[in-house]
């Protein structure tokens, strides 16, 4: 008799716990900053921890593709990601059906605007699942603008993690422009040398002469790295899709222009003044970034001597030999490793 009360009331205990297992997917617009932005969340369990993404280019976004990147870590974790103001399903949900130049002058984007609506993200997303903090991982241009959320808001993050750690606007793109160039001269690769020649070196006043610089500096990039795999890039069915597809490309363009800036139509470039060196050296949270050995825009010879000065609760720098600016294998395991290994108090 005993031993049946026992089993029944494990089979309570345990349907209970069960029951209590909350899981979630969904994608949706939310106010943010005064307009309407695109924000997914899938985990099978929300009382885990969040991981917020905030994804580069600045407009190349993450949420229309299929989870092969991340596949499984639903499990351990809440994955949020958020097309963020002039880029994805954001941008096409805000700009009108034609756009012309007169639309890219008179709507301007800006890193504080844009740190801004990645305050209000983190915060709805806190209070939607009822918790503190989330993790922050910021990539290339997306580690420009989690640094400044970091710095802004500390009180929100858990943990930040750069991968492939912007510093410096113009300390980056005049070592871009400079090793391409050496690289080019020892290979007498004679088309990018005529290449970069005809561009001279940076800072431009055009946007399609950034565009055409880092063609040549991902070509190099890619020679030496190993790259992901196609499938990390398959579009989710419900994103593939025309006006989904407009949307991206038109806000890839919009985004980059006003990113590098362009002269002629008095388009500033929003990330000329950024300079952590100057404004981003103390952290309130542990930071740890991810760094591709073959990663030219986003050296470790620019990031990891600033890296060197952060002051942090904790702070941990990983340079990993086959992997150039952007993501692959040996990057995603590096970040699981990472968040796997944060003490997080729920």
């Amino acid at each position: 008799m005993k031993s049946s009360y026992t089993l029944v009331l494990a089979f309570l205990i345990s349907s209970c716990s069960t029951a209590q297992i909350q899981s979630i997917d969904e994608s949706k617009f939310v106010s943010i900053g005064g307009i309407e932005q695109w924000i997914s969340i899938k985990g099978d369990d929300t009382s885990k921890p969040i991981l917020l993404f905030i994804h580069g280019g600045p407009g190349s976004t993450m949420s229309q593709f299929e989870n092969a990147m991340y596949t499984g870590w639903e499990k351990d974790f809440v994955l949020v990601n958020w097309d963020q103001r002039g880029a994805g399903k954001t941008y096409g949900r805000n700009a009108p059906s034609e756009v012309n130049e007169d639309y890219w002058m008179e709507n301007s984007l800006t890193v504080k605007e844009m740190t801004a609506d990645g305050i209000e993200v983190t915060e709805y997303i806190l209070k939607q699942l009822k918790k503190d903090k989330v993790i922050l991982v910021g990539t290339s241009w997306g580690s420009i603008l989690g640094t400044e959320m970091a710095l802004s808001k500390p009180q929100l993050f858990h943990a930040y993690l750069g991968h492939s750690q912007f510093v410096s606007f113009r300390d980056n793109f005049d070592y871009s422009y400079a090793k391409t160039y050496e690289l080019a001269k020892k290979e007498n690769n004679i088309e990018a040398i005529e290449k970069l020649e005809s561009l001279g070196k940076p800072p431009y006043n055009n946007a399609r002469s950034y565009g055409q610089l880092l063609r040549v500096v991902k070509s190099y990039e890619q020679n030496n790295s190993t790259e992901a795999p196609d499938t990390w890039f398959k579009l989710a069915l419900a994103y593939d899709n025309e006006e989904d597809s407009k949307a991206r490309y038109d806000g890839d363009d919009y985004s980059f222009i006003h990113f590098v800036g362009h002269e002629k139509l008095q388009i500033k470039s929003m990330a000329a003044d950024i300079d952590f060196n100057q404004n981003g050296l103390t952290f309130e949270m542990p930071v740890y970034y991810i760094q591709g050995e073959q990663d030219i825009l986003t050296a470790a010879a620019i990031n990891k001597p600033y890296f060197d000065k952060i002051e942090a609760p904790k702070k941990a720098y990983f340079l990993l030999p086959d992997a150039g600016h952007g993501h692959n294998k040996s990057v995603v395991d590096k970040q699981f490793e990472i968040v796997n290994q944060l003490e997080i108090v729920q």
